[in-house]
């Protein structure tokens, strides 16, 4: 079986993708959803893209934000690098906890970017989310258990 070059992968996948989501691995396993973006498949891999950059800048804001929230919550050090699964309870529990505190369902149904616009009208700015409530919503998020 032939190597994956990984560096190959990552120069081709930033060639081909010119908005990258930064909620994709929670659109990856499916714990939420988002109408606004782009499924790919690209050297045997799926990646997700954005199809709306307008919006793309402000789940980006909130990605941020839910990160500097979510360091004291998952018991996080600022300089090291996030594992996936905390990364995976940070993006599914955080949309899905704001969801919920702005009166949505809440689940795998969640849409990210119309549930960021949601609360951007509703509170004005990222920095205003309830994050206390998102933040029990992450921390009690369990992804899925791997099969076998």
């Amino acid at each position: 079986m032939a190597e994956y070059n990984e560096d190959a992968y990552k120069l081709a996948r930033k060639a081909y993708i010119e908005y990258s989501c930064p909620f994709e691995r929670a659109l990856l396993s499916r714990c939420v959803a988002c109408t606004r973006s782009k499924k790919l498949n690209l050297a045997e891999r799926e990646a997700i893209a954005c199809g709306a950059p307008e919006v793309r800048t402000h789940c980006l804001a909130f990605y941020h934000a839910l990160h500097d929230n979510a360091q004291f919550a998952l018991k996080i050090n600022p300089d090291a690098p996030w594992p996936f699964g905390k990364e995976i309870r940070a993006q599914c529990g955080g949309v899905r906890g704001l969801a919920a505190a702005l009166g949505g369902a809440g689940d795998e149904t969640t849409d990210i970017a119309s549930t960021v616009l949601q609360g951007l009208a509703e509170k004005g700015d990222c920095a205003a989310f309830p994050y206390s409530e998102i933040m029990r919503a992450v921390v009690h998020y369990e992804p899925r258990k791997r099969r076998g």
